[in-house]
């Protein structure tokens, strides 16, 4: 049996795929797959893991925090340049600062899940 090496999918359940879905892909830029399975929204990728967002399967209400723990890192662009376009449409967890790996931002999601935008080069 062979150990696992690399990360492959990754799922966040959400309360209400629709308004999640307009948040990824309207604030985030992602683009949805042609065909995603019910309940679902997988979304486009260049390389690396596949994400997707999906109704629960657990009941959501549950959850103090939803993610606690878990870091999701996207690659973006110029930070300064999102957060002008998106002023006033995203809630922030933690400004941009320096780390290690480059500059962060650290969003919510309608659900409440930080998500940590990296500054990347490319656009």
């Amino acid at each position: 049996m062979s150990n696992p090496t690399q990360l492959s999918f990754v799922s966040l359940q959400v309360s209400d795929l629709e308004i999640s879905g307009k948040f990824y892909t309207e604030i985030l830029n992602f683009k949805p797959v042609l065909k995603s399975p019910p309940d679902a929204m997988v979304f486009e990728q260049k390389n690396g893991a596949a994400f997707a967002i999906r109704k629960p399967m657990i009941e959501l209400s549950k959850a103090n925090l939803l993610g606690w723990g878990v870091a999701v890192w996207f690659g973006i662009g110029n930070l300064d340049k999102f957060l002008e376009k998106n002023a006033g449409k995203i809630t922030i967890v933690k400004d941009i600062h320096p780390t290690p790996f480059g500059r962060i931002l650290v969003i919510s999601d309608p659900d409440g899940y930080a998500i940590t935008l990296q500054e990347t080069t490319e656009d």
